[in-house]
């Protein structure tokens, strides 16, 4: 096969599993079988385009051309290959966990649930393949839409609320803002492909440039920039495997990895940099990452503690980005993946707390490490993946990331990033001395482990958190194409 038929059979795979799904509704085996089967060959599709892109190449396809300078059309670079690769392989193994959880919560609307879940995949991967700001902007839409049922999966009025907020958020800016922006970048530069080195120099001023970039980055609301960041807690009312879905597979990382491909591809790092005009986003992400560690670390509901720390951590990215050096853009396209992994371990785990144990507090986790370990382990690793501690992966991202605050004399974005680090240990932490080294609560029922479907997904998360440390190698050839650095030398 050649590399854009690759391309559009990854985008058409989810498609496919979807109504075979929706085929299989009536024999749950078969449809769950569907489900990781289908996953499987996505993960394939994309890893077989790896290749090609660490060689050098980038495979492309156009589906439509509307007019000169618009249309829908697939490349395959560096950063889209990776979130490609997160994206795709995350889905198996929460598709795995999926199964565990639907069935011993008795969820309704299991058919549904698998069907959107394929179709968040498919946008996910257009998105990662987006060849233009245009192709983007649809499929990051899509992934909009089709997350909307998962999210009020409940049908209760809270899970209604929460949609209407998910809804209303993320299309009010993508609306209200994105779209205006790239009309406005069509308009100066008769273009919106993503080039390297972007498209905006000698088409827009200063101010120009400083007030496109806001639009952009509040525009892309998925990534949960303070103040519009609000959907995402509010979305936790989901079953947890939707929480997974919208922290780590695709959703939010769908919102950073689109502000981070936006500033190489549009704007140009070398073009944007010492620009007085971009000088307001480091604060902003800073002002999300401290603040939204705070209320996690005041938050005793578990879900919505894990909430707001993915809001801080999404901001690393962002404000790794906005720091416009060449180690931090790589250190913002590995926390990217080193958050995936270690942030669907801390879902997954507190999925199986609820399943087994029916506890959502943290106030109520005394002593269940005793009774869970493997669970309990593997939230441990992904609270020491966040926290940045080795060997977890997210000590490598937050290396990176630190490594380019200094090398540009970012010298309050590096104390942002420690006070941080020491917010997350202070949230993180005492959960963990909670399960293992205190004393269960009277008056608790005995439990073990939930479904062992729950306790393998987890499980392999975690040890992929730990092996995304050690062997680094794959990630860091591939980001290091987005600034011209070679690997290794």
């Amino acid at each position: 096969m050649t590399p854009a038929t690759n391309i559009l059979l990854a985008l058409a795979t989810p498609l496919i599993g979807a109504v075979l799904i929706v085929a299989a509704h009536r024999v749950p085996n078969v449809r769950e079988s569907v489900t990781m089967v289908t996953a499987s060959v996505l993960f394939l599709l994309v890893a077989s385009l790896t290749p090609l892109v660490l060689a050098g190449e980038r495979p492309e396809v156009t589906l439509l051309e509307m007019m000169p300078g618009l249309s829908l059309k697939f490349k395959v670079e560096p950063l889209g290959m990776l979130f490609g690769l997160i994206a795709s392989g995350l889905w198996i193994v929460n598709s795995l966990y999926s199964i565990g959880y639907m069935r011993a919560n008795d969820e309704q609307h299991q058919t549904r649930f698998y069907v959107c879940f394929a179709g968040a995949l498919a946008s996910a991967i257009g998105i990662a393949f987006a060849g233009n700001l245009l192709t983007l902007f649809v499929f990051y839409e899509a992934l909009t839409l089709i997350t909307y049922p998962l999210v009020t999966h409940a049908g209760t009025e809270d899970a209604k609320r929460a949609g209407r907020v998910y809804l209303g958020l993320l299309v009010g800016t993508s609306i209200g803002f994105l779209l205006v922006a790239m009309v406005w970048i069509w308009h100066l530069t008769g273009t919106v492909d993503f080039q390297p080195g972007g498209i905006l120099l000698g088409k827009a001023g200063n101010a120009t440039v400083g007030v496109l970039l806001a639009l952009c980055v509040f525009g892309i609301g998925k990534a949960a920039l303070m103040p519009f960041h609000r959907w995402l807690p509010a979305a936790m009312v989901a079953p947890t495997p939707v929480s997974a879905l919208l922290h780590a597979v695709a959703v939010v990382k769908a919102g950073v990895f689109s502000v981070l491909k936006v500033i190489i591809y549009i704007f140009g790092v070398g073009e944007i940099a010492g620009l007085k005009s971009v000088d307001w986003l480091p604060f902003f992400a800073g002002f999300t990452i401290i603040v939204a560690s705070v209320i996690a670390l005041r938050s005793d509901n578990l879900k919505r503690r894990l909430a707001y720390s993915t809001v801080s951590q999404l901001s690393y990215v962002v404000l790794a980005a906005a720091l416009l050096t060449p180690l931090s853009i790589v250190g913002a396209a590995l926390h990217i993946a080193t958050h995936a992994v270690g942030k669907i371990t801390l879902f997954f785990a507190a999925g199986a707390i609820y399943t087994a144990a029916h506890k959502t507090e943290v106030s109520q986790l005394n002593g269940i490490g005793r009774r869970m370990p493997w669970t309990m382990g593997a939230f441990t690793v992904g609270a020491l993946s966040l926290i940045g501690i080795p060997p977890a992966a997210g000590f490598v991202s937050k290396w990176f990331i630190i490594s380019g605050a200094i090398d540009g004399g970012h010298y309050l974005a590096l104390g942002v990033l420690i006070a941080s680090t020491l917010l997350n240990a202070a949230y993180f932490l005492p959960i963990v001395h909670a399960a293992f080294f205190r004393a269960p609560d009277a008056g608790g029922h005995e439990h073990g482990e939930a479904p062992w479907p729950m306790v393998v997904a987890l499980s392999i998360t975690a040890a992929m958190t730990i092996a995304l440390f050690f062997f680094a190698d794959l990630p860091l050839r591939l980001v290091s194409q987005l600034v011209g650095m070679r690997y290794g030398q």
